[in-house]
């Protein structure tokens, strides 16, 4: 009897207890369904919480680096380590340290990008719980949701959808500038992807993680059809040539 009632509390203990321990209860079981306001209203709170930085290709160089700042290069920390799989080797990653919380030199920070642990960050405290596959590289998520195991995202050309707030556009980066569609899914490759937050008849907010060492904003403009101009190369900054759009399939 003893031995019992020890095994019925241990299950119930096990019932009442987050299924990955770094995770907080309401976004390991989820308390409820991933939708687009959350999404929307946590990327847009880290924005603030970088100060509200925007940029959309008329800034100086940045010669600081508020990823390295204190109380930031913290939050960078909790997005390696609440965003990525339990066993990734980067969850102990911050704004400045590597796994070893050994200080990388400043100019070395490329090799830490979190632009995508942001991203992974985002989706997971919004609830999207094991929909959606939390990667330290944009290109794993993009290549699942073109291969089909991204239960939560779907992919399209930039002249086929119209994207919303809570999608995700993206673009190649460096030698994979001029990456398609076509070329995908793939070997993995640089990439960059930001979160919209708000749609305007002409234009999108978006909001991504490392973009000047901060969680910057960014104003995108439409095609009249209301898709990315750059679908038709009519954007004039050839930073930005946005390849594809993840629909996040979740109710606004």
């Amino acid at each position: 009897m003893i031995r019992a009632r020890a095994a019925l509390v241990a299950l119930l203990l096990g019932a009442c207890t987050s299924p990955d321990p770094r995770l907080p209860p309401f976004a390991a079981r989820p308390y409820q369904p991933l939708h687009r306001a959350a999404v929307v209203a946590i990327a847009e709170r880290e924005w603030r919480v970088f100060g509200s930085p925007v940029d959309d290709g008329a800034m100086p160089p940045a010669t600081d680096k508020p990823e390295r700042d204190e109380g930031l290069w913290q939050r960078v920390g909790e997005y390696w380590y609440t965003g990525m799989p339990a066993d990734a080797p980067e969850l102990g990653w911050t704004g400045r340290h590597d796994a070893h919380g050994r200080v990388f030199a400043r100019d070395d920070d490329a090799d830490y990008a979190w632009s995508a642990a942001f991203v992974s960050y985002v989706m997971r405290i919004a609830g999207a719980a094991d929909g959606f596959p939390y990667a330290a590289a944009h290109a794993d998520y993009i290549d699942a949701a073109i291969a089909g195991r991204a239960r939560l995202l779907a992919a399209h050309a930039p002249d086929a959808y119209a994207p919303v707030p809570g999608d995700l556009i993206c673009m190649g980066r460096g030698w994979a500038a001029t990456v398609s569609l076509d070329h995908l899914p793939t070997t993995r490759f640089p990439a960059h992807c930001d979160i919209v937050v708000a749609r305007r008849p002409d234009m999108l907010d978006v909001v991504g993680g490392n973009v000047d060492d901060a969680v910057t904003m960014k104003h995108v403009p439409l095609a009249a059809n209301g898709r990315l101009a750059d679908a038709h190369g009519t954007r004039a900054d050839p930073r930005w040539p946005w390849f594809v759009v993840l629909e996040l399939l979740a109710p606004p």
